[in-house]
């Protein structure tokens, strides 16, 4: 049996692509029940909160490795307008995570933090980013040509 390594990038692209998505969709129930709970469970919901955004982290840098690599491997030139467009998206969603997620989950433990803002913050966020990454699983898949 033949190794197909294009086959292998496709599969690790795709497991990428669900691993950077799916786990937004558990973010919302565990974001509603951090209002108005105590400090210790409080505490025990934002581990959660984390380990979530980081596995979604992470699972986009194997998404653009993945994704670059079957740029490289396939058929496909850089100057293809669906490849421009899901690369500035990429960019985006980078912006969005590092500013979106990152930077208002560090407020969350500061004296005097609005809890319920960074909490509504996190959940449209959240929907943002997984729309974004819908826009890039479209294009992705379709391949549409746009000019």
């Amino acid at each position: 049996m033949k190794l197909d390594i294009y086959g292998v990038m496709v599969f690790m692209h795709v497991f990428s692509a669900i691993l950077s998505i799916g786990p937004l969709f558990l973010l919302m129930p565990v974001i509603k029940r951090v209002r108005g709970v105590g400090t210790e469970v409080e505490q025990a919901y934002m581990s959660v909160i984390n380990v979530i955004i980081r596995i979604v982290m992470h699972a986009g840098h194997l998404l653009v490795v993945t994704g670059a690599l079957l740029v490289f491997l396939g058929p496909w030139p850089w100057y293809t307008s669906w490849v421009i467009v899901t690369l500035i998206i990429l960019l985006l969603s980078g912006v969005f995570l590092a500013t979106g997620f990152t930077r208002v989950l560090r407020k969350f433990n500061k004296p005097g933090a609005n809890k319920n803002e960074i909490l509504r913050r996190l959940n449209r966020t959240s929907w943002g980013y997984i729309g974004l990454m819908l826009i890039m699983l479209w294009l992705m898949v379709q391949k549409p040509m746009l000019w």
